[in-house]
C-alpha cells in the first residue's frame, strides 16, 4: 500500500550522498599515488581524448565576504594581491598535465567555480584562460561557463570571459527576500541581478543560470513565491533549485541562523511550491535540483536521454575526462578520482615542487564502474537498464528495498531494468543508495551527508 507524501517525506529525510560521482567522496579508498594518478590520466587521455576531449574545472577559492550559508571551499580576503600567485599555481598545474598527456587536448569544456571567480580581475582571468587556451584546441560543441557573483561581475568580466569562447554564466541568487539575504550575509538587490542579466545577454551570452535554494532562514511560502515572481521577470534559460544543506558541524557559520530555519515539512512545501511555479513559468525538470526551459539543449538532452553528469552538475558533454586545477578541486579521468589539497598555501607549495597536488583519491574497481553507470543513469534518466547477471547478482536487502519503493508507489523494476516514477523522483538519492555497496559495508560510520529531501 502505498504511504502518503508526508509520511515518506519524514521517512526517507535522512542524510545521503548527492551522487556527483560513485563512490561519493567521503568512501573514496584513498589508494591513490601520485605517480598512479599520472598513470590513469595518461591512460584516460589515450583512451578518450582524440574522442570526448577534456574538460576542466577551475577552482578560485576568493571571496571577499562571507556568505553564512555557505558549504563551498574558499578564502575570505579584501587583499587582491593573492590573484597573481594563485593564478600562476593553476598555470604550473596546466604545464603539468600538458606533460603527461604528451600531445595537445582537446578542450570540451571549461568551468570556473569557488569561490567567487569574479574576484579575479578580467585581466587575470584573460592571463589564466590565455595560457590554458594557448596549449589545446577547442572541440567544435565545447561549453564554456563561469559562476558570477551579480554584485561584482562586471562588463569588463563579462566581455573578457565572451571573447575567450564563454557562453554560459551562472548567477548565485538564492533568495530575493531582503531579510532572508541579510540572514544570510548575500545581500543582491534584484535590480542589481536585473543588470548583470541584461548585460550578459546584450553581449551575447546564450545561457543564463540562476541558483535558488529552499530551506534557508526566515523562508515561507510568500517569500518563495514572490522570489519566483521576480525571476519570472528576468527569464533565465537554466534554474538550479537546491535544497540547502545545514551542516553547522562543518561550516560554523551556519549555527547562526539555526533558530530561524523552517522544518521539514515547511522546507519540502517550499520544494513544491516552487516546482509548481517553474512548471507554470515554462521549466522542465532535468534531474535532481534542476530546471530548465524548452529549448535549453539540456532539456534536449534529458528527452533523447544523452544527458550526463560531473561533480560540476548536469551537462550534455560525454567527456570522461574532467581535470580539476586549483586547491580542493576533484578530477575524474573515469579510472580514478583524486582531490587537490584543500589549503591554498599547501596546494601552491606542492605545485611549485611537483606540477600536481594531489591529497586524496581512488581507484575505480570493476564493480564501481558498474555501480556508478547505473546511479548516473538513474540520476539523470530515471531509468536502467540491467542485465540477466546483474539482477541475479543483487542480494536479499537489496530486492527487499526494491519491493518496499515499489509498493510505495515510487519505482518500477524487473528482470530487465529499474524505472522510477516521478512519485520517486525526490526520494531519487535514497533510491540510489540502496546500491551503495560501499556506504553500506561501513554504515556504522558518519560522514556528514546532508538530508535527502
Amino acid at each position: 500500500m502505498q504511504n502518503s507524501k508526508a509520511s515518506l517525506i519524514e521517512k526517507y529525510n535522512i542524510p545521503a550522498p548527492r551522487y556527483t560521482s560513485y563512490p561519493t567522496v567521503p568512501l573514496w579508498a584513498n589508494d591513490l599515488k601520485q605517480q598512479n594518478w599520472t598513470s590513469f590520466v595518461k591512460q584516460a587521455f589515450d583512451d578518450f581524448g582524440e574522442k570526448e576531449g577534456v574538460t576542466l574545472y577551475i577552482h578560485l577559492p576568493y571571496c571577499e565576504s562571507l556568505c553564512t550559508y555557505c558549504g563551498c571551499n574558499k578564502r575570505i580576503t579584501k587583499n587582491h594581491k593573492v590573484e597573481t600567485p594563485y593564478i600562476e599555481s593553476i598555470i604550473l598545474e596546466w604545464k603539468k598535465y600538458l606533460e603527461i598527456f604528451e600531445g595537445i587536448p582537446k578542450l570540451a569544456g571549461i568551468h570556473l567555480g569557488g569561490g567567487t571567480p569574479t574576484f579575479f580581475s578580467a585581466d587575470s582571468l584573460k592571463e589564466m584562460l590565455g595560457f590554458i587556451l594557448k596549449h589545446a584546441q577547442v572541440m567544435d560543441n565545447a561549453e564554456f561557463s563561469f559562476e558570477g557573483h551579480p554584485n561584482n561581475t562586471t562588463r569588463e568580466h563579462l566581455q573578457t570571459l565572451y571573447d575567450l569562447g564563454f557562453r554560459r554564466v551562472s548567477y548565485g541568487i538564492q533568495d530575493f527576500d531582503p531579510l532572508v539575504q541579510k540572514t544570510i550575509h548575500r545581500i543582491q538587490p534584484f535590480e542589481r541581478v536585473k543588470e548583470a542579466t541584461e548585460v550578459a545577454r546584450e553581449i551575447g551570452y546564450t545561457s543564463i543560470n540562476f541558483d535558488l535554494i529552499y530551506g534557508l532562514p526566515h523562508q515561507s511560502l510568500e517569500t518563495i513565491t514572490d522570489t519566483f515572481e521576480k525571476v519570472s521577470l528576468l527569464k533565465p534559460d537554466r534554474i538550479a533549485y537546491y535544497s540547502y544543506a545545514h551542516l553547522p558541524s562543518v561550516f560554523k557559520a551556519q549555527r547562526s541562523f539555526e533558530e530561524f530555519l523552517p522544518n521539514e515539512q515547511q522546507k519540502r512545501s517550499f520544494y513544491e511550491k516552487g516546482k509548481e511555479i517553474l512548471s507554470e513559468m515554462g521549466y522542465f525538470e532535468i534531474g535532481m535540483d534542476h530546471f530548465s526551459l524548452e529549448k535549453d539543449p539540456l532539456y534536449q538532452a534529458k528527452t533523447q536521454r544523452g544527458l550526463h553528469r560531473n561533480f560540476m552538475g548536469y551537462t550534455t558533454s560525454p567527456s570522461k575526462i574532467l581535470l580539476g586545477l586549483g586547491n580542493s578541486s576533484i578530477s575524474d579521468v573515469y579510472y580514478a578520482y583524486a582531490q587537490n589539497d584543500k589549503n591554498i598555501e599547501s596546494y601552491k607549495a606542492q605545485i611549485n615542487d611537483f606540477g600536481i597536488a594531489i591529497q586524496k583519491g581512488h581507484i575505480m574497481s570493476e564493480e564501481d564502474l558498474q555501480t556508478r553507470d547505473l546511479i548516473l543513469k538513474l540520476i539523470c534518466n530515471h531509468k536502467a537498464d540491467w542485465n540477466a547477471e546483474f539482477y541475479q547478482g543483487l542480494e536479499a536487502k537489496h530486492l527487499s528495498k526494491l519491493r518496499q519503493f515499489q509498493a510505495e508507489g515510487l519505482l518500477e523494476y524487473d528482470g530487465k531494468g529499474i524505472k522510477i516514477k516521478a512519485e520517486g523522483i525526490p526520494f531519487i538519492r535514497i533510491i540510489c543508495m540502496t546500491f551503495d555497496k560501499r556506504m553500506q559495508a561501513k554504515e556504522e560510520m558518519q560522514y556528514g551527508f546532508s538530508k535527502a529531501i
